[in-house]
């Protein structure tokens, strides 16, 4: 099957170095988070980013059930782009590219997202109805919370 795809990108009226501070610290995920999902590290914090990092944490995606999630650091290119991909989790498949490219007055920052879900004869329908919709709130809500805390000068 094809993996689903979802991207975003939004500009950031502030440095590429800012923009690697901020998203390459997992605890940082927890400020730009629907509170909702309830998310929550579980892993030690450690203060570099690095390919082959483990990141473990619960969350509550849908229904307040919490799922357990492993991500692992893949890619990092510092300061342009790193990749996480789930190692155990709800989906079948995630990987999430992370993209930051100066632009006049900031960055612009993107995210790119592939993903399958657990069950093939169903996953386009559960895809349209429920994940997608998600996902987009997730980052929809993940925009609001960037712009408030690096608002355009």
């Amino acid at each position: 099957m094809k993996p689903f795809v979802f991207e975003r990108t939004q500009f950031l009226p502030i440095s590429s170095e800012t923009a690697w501070g901020f998203f390459s610290n997992p605890a940082n995920l927890t400020k730009i988070t629907p509170p909702g999902m309830d998310f929550r590290i579980t892993s030690s914090p450690q203060n570099d980013m690095y390919a082959g990092q483990i990141i473990t944490y619960t969350v509550r995606p849908l229904l307040r059930v919490a799922v357990n999630w492993t991500t692992e650091i893949t890619h990092v290119e510092h300061p342009r782009f790193f990749v996480d991909e789930q190692r155990f989790g709800p989906y079948r498949f995630w990987h999430h590219q992370h993209r930051f490219r100066e632009v006049e007055g900031g960055i612009e920052m993107s995210d790119l997202v592939h993903y399958l879900l657990p069950y093939d004869q169903f996953a386009g329908l559960v895809n349209r109805l429920f994940v997608a919709p998600r996902l987009r709130k997730i980052f929809d809500f993940r925009c609001a919370a960037l712009q408030r805390m690096f608002p355009d000068q």
